[in-house]
């Protein structure tokens, strides 16, 4: 029998909606699967049991009525601990941000899906302010990954995707600066979509700037459309949101790949060594792409490796975040976060520019090149996840956390679509994500391609080994 907490977010609707269960059912099930797993993982940093329950009651007697709120009404929902959720304190993951300010506001995509009458049932955990791609801080400790609680779950949106593995709510709101969003999707064998930058509207302003998005973390690509259809919703606070959302999300995401033009780069042109676990699975994906009717052509898209100007950008970011913090409140931040606010406050507003045009140059080439093929198709991770607790793998060489996300952080600097789908495990039966990435404005082309390897079977891998 299927359990209540393996379903999706339009299962459960649709389950409402027939009389089959009641959001409190559903809710009652999501809060049981945290306490169950919590100990193990992690993943939580606020758990909101009572007001949920009474919210799921207000929504079984609305569904009872006939007269839901909205898209998702009932549905639970978790939400990463970047974004802010009236009536709670958003903490960052850091010690330095003070639990007993005024927490009265929503941020736009929270707004969005409590119009719609979704359920917060929990925050989810996120490395300290989101700077890097695994989830540990100072203030909530390690987040670990349900496939092996010895890995991690990736980051920063870490405990985002563990709420969806272990089936602490099927929608989870992550945020995406340099991979946030994909990272611990591709870890936790979830779907994560990074949308079209300006899609979601986010507020207050990231201090990363036009690098940070917020998206979906969801069980399938469908979920993650329906739930775009509410978090892209207008939000008068974003100066730079896009102009409104025509039809819906969900509009021919059933049309399959037929005909559709993919580049497929395995390594980015030989500068990516990948795990030939990783690989193997990523490349079986793309085969079946091509049995679906794709047109696949093996190439590779210009990006000379960006990673200065993306540090000059990120790191610049983490500085300002920072900057008002005497030297008392420094001493609690993450260590590595320390490093990098050094590093950022020597960067002149010269070198500001120069990874601004070095982006621009980056998102030309990329344009360019969406003008021959429809979707570009690469391994989201070049390894899957390894030890908890630890920014880089051990023996990689790597310094930073960018330097073992090569397929990730470039599309933030280009503001383009991107999402993970799990397309397989790995010896060790950790997941392996193919991401999928398509022009600005190419969300549907992205959420369709997705959806039509969900369908054939080709996305999807066996649920995560935390009870």
């Amino acid at each position: 029998m299927t359990r209540l907490t393996d379903l999706t977010a339009a299962q459960l609707v649709d389950g409402y909606r027939k009389g089959e269960f009641s959001p409190v059912d559903a809710v009652e099930a999501v809060l049981r699967r945290i306490e169950e797993t919590q100990d193990a993982v992690n993943a939580f940093v606020l758990v909101n049991g009572d007001e949920s329950l009474a919210a799921a009651r207000a929504s079984a007697d609305r569904w009872q009525r006939g007269e839901p709120a909205g898209l998702l009404d009932g549905v639970p929902v978790t939400v990463k601990d970047l974004l802010l959720m009236r009536g709670h304190p958003t903490l960052r993951g850091s010690l330095t941000v003070d639990a007993d300010g005024s927490w009265d506001e929503d941020a736009p995509s929270v707004a969005r899906l409590r119009e719609h009458g979704a359920v917060f049932v929990a925050k989810t955990t996120t490395p300290e302010f989101g700077w890097k791609g695994v989830t540990d801080s100072p203030r909530y400790g390690v987040t670990r990954n349900p496939y092996d609680t010895a890995r991690t779950s990736g980051g920063s949106s870490g405990g985002s995707a563990v709420a969806v593995a272990v089936g602490a709510g099927p929608l989870s709101l992550g945020t995406d600066g340099g991979g946030s969003v994909r990272i611990p999707a591709s870890f936790c064998g979830i779907f994560g979509l990074k949308p079209t930058y300006g899609r979601v509207p986010l507020y207050p302003v990231s201090a990363f700037g036009t690098l940070s998005h917020v998206g979906p973390m969801t069980r399938d690509a469908a979920d993650a459309a329906l739930m775009m259809d509410v978090i892209s919703g207008p939000d008068a606070r974003d100066w730079s949101q896009l102009g409104p959302v025509t039809g819906s999300f969900l509009d021919g995401i059933d049309g399959g790949v037929r005909g559709l033009r993919v580049a497929f780069s395995p390594t980015l042109g030989g500068q990516v060594a990948v795990r030939p676990a990783v690989a193997a699975a990523v490349r079986r994906a793309v085969e079946g792409l091509a049995g679906l009717g794709a047109y696949v052509e093996e190439t590779d898209p210009d990006l000379t490796e960006p990673v200065d100007a993306f540090h000059t950008l990120w790191f610049s970011g983490a500085a300002g975040v920072t900057h008002a913090l005497g030297p008392d409140r420094r001493e609690l931040l993450d260590p590595g976060l320390r490093e990098i606010i050094t590093a950022g406050a020597r960067y002149s507003a010269q070198d500001y520019i120069t990874a601004t045009d070095t982006r621009a140059e980056l998102g030309r080439r990329m344009g360019r090149f969406h003008e021959t093929y429809d979707v570009l198709v690469t391994p989201t991770m070049p390894l899957t996840a390894f030890e908890a607790g630890a920014e880089v793998p051990a023996g990689s060489g790597a310094r930073r956390w960018t330097g073992w996300t090569p397929f990730t952080y470039p599309f933030n600097m280009t503001q383009q679509p991107a999402a993970t789908v799990p397309c397989g495990l790995d010896g060790d039966g950790l997941p392996v994500g193919l991401q999928i990435v398509a022009a600005r404005h190419g969300d549907r082309t992205v959420l369709r391609t997705a959806h039509a390897l969900y369908e054939a079977g080709i996305a999807g891998i066996p649920a995560p080994s935390v009870p």
